[in-house]
């Protein structure tokens, strides 16, 4: 029954990939995600139903359009294939509860958030707002619920996780501030600060602290092929803080724990 329920969670979430692809590039260019359906950017070709299958429909079609036959990049079925990883892998961490259904909604934001920062650099508020108003309800009924439902405790849990949200906001801030001094020009987009706040509500701000540094760790590499190739190419750092975020939210600071999953 575990690998039924695993596999069911694999494969809703490579829909839901394929959907917040389509979110993650629209929403930040004020077009709708609904109409027009999904079509081949090159030709216009409204994707059929056989051609919207995640990650099997990539492969069927050799990896082309089956109209204009232009090739089909890659990175949609291996975003796929990681939604249906990260979802997999969450129900097997926290099973069927409160806490998984708040790691997949935080999962779910900070994918939409790499399609969207990468593809136009740009974290648009409606996600943020979106993420915090549904957050704030997942948090308040974790809090409150232990055996039966204690209303003060929601309450007091959602406080504290709005004040570890407003600290790790100002750090982020202050890191915004000292770059923009010493670089003397803007470093970061107000679109991670934000962010920085759904992280810190969700971690904590010691843990967003953590974030930061993991993210900044994994963006290094980057940064620096980046450099060298395209001196002036903008990078941006929303996907990179998103990552470390998974990362951490998954292990919990145990990468044993993680492990064990494995081991089923």
């Amino acid at each position: 029954m575990e690998v039924y329920y695993a596999t069911v969670f694999f494969i809703f979430g490579t829909v839901l990939g394929s959907f917040y692809n389509v979110v993650g590039y629209r929403l930040p260019l004020n077009q709708s995600i609904i109409t027009p359906p999904s079509h081949c950017p090159n030709c216009g070709h409204t994707l059929k139903a056989y051609e919207l299958i995640p990650i099997f429909s990539w492969l069927f079609l050799g990896r082309k359009c089956s109209k204009c036959k232009q090739k089909i990049s890659c990175f949609y079925p291996i975003f796929e294939l990681a939604t249906g990883i990260l979802f997999m892998t969450s129900y097997l961490l926290f099973g069927f509860s409160l806490k998984l259904l708040l790691v997949l909604t935080v999962i779910s934001l900070l994918l939409i958030i790499i399609i969207s920062d990468y593809q136009t650099l740009t974290i648009p508020d409606e996600i943020i707002l979106f993420g915090i108003i549904i957050l704030s309800i997942e948090i308040f009924l974790l809090n409150g619920y232990n055996e039966q439902f204690n209303l003060l405790n929601g309450f007091k849990g959602l406080l504290s996780s709005y004040l570890n949200g407003l600290i790790a906001f100002v750090i982020m801030l202050l890191v915004k501030l000292f770059g923009d001094f010493v670089f003397k020009k803007e470093s970061m987009g107000g679109g991670d600060i934000k962010l920085m706040f759904i992280i810190g509500m969700v971690l904590g701000f010691k843990e967003s602290i953590m974030v930061l540094f993991l993210s900044a760790f994994i963006a290094l590499p980057v940064a620096l092929i980046i450099l060298i190739t395209k001196k002036d190419h903008v990078l941006p750092f929303g996907p990179f803080l998103s990552v470390a975020t998974i990362i951490l939210l998954l292990t919990e600071f145990n990468l044993q724990n993680f492990l064990n999953i494995f081991y089923i």
